[in-house]
């Protein structure tokens, strides 16, 4: 009985971990996921208030901004064992969105706030119960929020400057099977249920080198997203069911910080190109610990090896004004996976990532843009292994995200 605790609880705390590595979200602004997700050293709109808070005061107006996205991934498992036999997520869709309403609080002045609500960590992800990962996932399903209320200051021509306090809140749900088999032949069933919270702030320096070149440098700090009273319930044969009494747990989910670093040059009147560089700080997510309220000899505590390392992503961009009336963008990205080959489950799934974009603004009024993007994000195939569970085998992730938003000037 110990040893089903071990393979399943631990499984289903490392699935929690996909809150803050596997489905990292770059998908806050219009313009910028466009063109490969670059977009620190140039405040192209309000949602600079993600990028770069120090740009906020560099807009010409204050500005309302609102865009979703269709996020649909796609992962697949070969197992080491089966024969070439492989295993998919079934079909879903997440919509991750951005709110932002910022900028000068008046014209030419040097002040400037504003406000984002803005989705950068989620995923969901159906196995189903037949496949043969069930005792480690089902399916999960992750959402976080953030809250940015945010203030800069123009020192004066060449540098300004931001900062924003971050309060983020999300929900987590788990559901897998555990390998105990009611008289039906009805594997037995676990679900982890529970609000989480945390704090942070986003920091950015905005330079305007010349009138065709900017740099930028923005840092978010990590956010530990804290699990208190969620819901452990379990759905087991009547003879084991005082093992696996429903209760309580408790438990924190680290989310990395991130410094991006960046420059924009325009090259012509009408061709902007722009790259950022992003180091996110994963190194300190080395475990994770899950504190159940009652436990019994099935039913105990877990702290279980993740072993994340720090990563380097590139993200190029360009952008080109068409007409008065039309602009286009186009980019890409390449993303390192923070994890370790040997503790890689089923449901916190990641790999090094390559990502190609595009999209368009049209003007049809002069304070009105319409927005659309689409990002293209895969993977090679990604030998792995879960130690815990002696789960081996291969994993591809393929996503398509089409996404729509609009922003317009007061």
């Amino acid at each position: 009985m110990k040893r089903i605790c071990i393979l399943s609880l631990a499984g289903m705390a490392l699935s929690a971990t996909t809150f803050g590595g596997s489905f990292q979200l770059n998908l806050q602004g219009m313009r910028q996921v466009a063109m490969g997700g670059s977009g620190v050293a140039m405040p192209w709109d309000a949602s600079t208030i993600f990028y770069n808070p120090g740009g906020l005061s560099r807009l010409s107006g204050m500005q309302a901004y609102g865009s979703v996205y269709l996020v649909s991934p796609t992962i697949r498992y070969v197992p080491d064992n089966e024969g070439g036999n492989y295993y998919e997520t079934k079909k879903h869709t997440s919509t991750p969105f951005a709110l932002y309403v910022g900028g000068p609080l008046k014209k030419d002045s040097r002040w400037g706030v504003g406000l984002g609500v803005y989705t950068p960590f989620g995923s969901s992800a159906k196995w189903g119960n037949e496949w043969t990962g069930r005792y480690i996932t089902e399916s999960i399903s992750l959402q976080s929020v953030f809250i940015q209320p945010t203030v800069s200051y123009r020192i004066h021509d060449i540098v300004s400057v931001g900062a924003g306090f971050i309060y983020s809140t999300g929900t987590v749900e788990i559901h897998k099977a555990i390998p105990l088999q009611n008289s039906n032949g009805d594997d037995g069933q676990a679900e982890l249920s529970g609000k989480a919270n945390g704090v942070g702030f986003n920091v950015g320096v905005q330079i305007k080198a010349s009138d065709n070149f900017n740099i930028g440098m923005s840092y978010r700090s990590a956010v530990k997203m804290k699990v208190k009273d969620g819901d452990a319930t379990f759905t087991v044969p009547q003879s084991v069911a005082s093992n696996f009494p429903n209760t309580s747990f408790s438990t924190q989910l680290p989310l990395p910080s991130i410094l991006t670093i960046g420059a924009a040059y325009q090259a012509t009147q009408a061709l902007t190109i722009q790259a950022d560089l992003v180091v996110a700080g994963w190194k300190k997510y080395d475990s994770l610990k899950f504190d159940f309220e009652n436990n019994t000899v099935a039913l105990q505590d877990t702290r279980d090896p993740r072993l994340y390392k720090n990563t380097v992503a590139l993200r190029l961009g360009a952008h080109y004004q068409i007409s008065k009336e039309v602009s286009a963008m186009i980019g890409g990205a390449f993303d390192p996976t923070p994890s370790d080959a040997k503790y890689l489950s089923p449901d916190a799934v990641d790999a090094d990532r390559v990502s190609l974009s595009c999209g368009i603004v049209i003007t049809p009024l002069e304070k009105l843009n319409i927005m659309a993007a689409l990002n293209y994000t895969t993977t090679a195939g990604h030998k792995a292994s879960y130690t815990p569970a002696n789960f081996n085998g291969t994993y591809q992730i393929k996503s398509l995200s089409p996404a729509i938003g609009v922003s317009y000037s007061f």
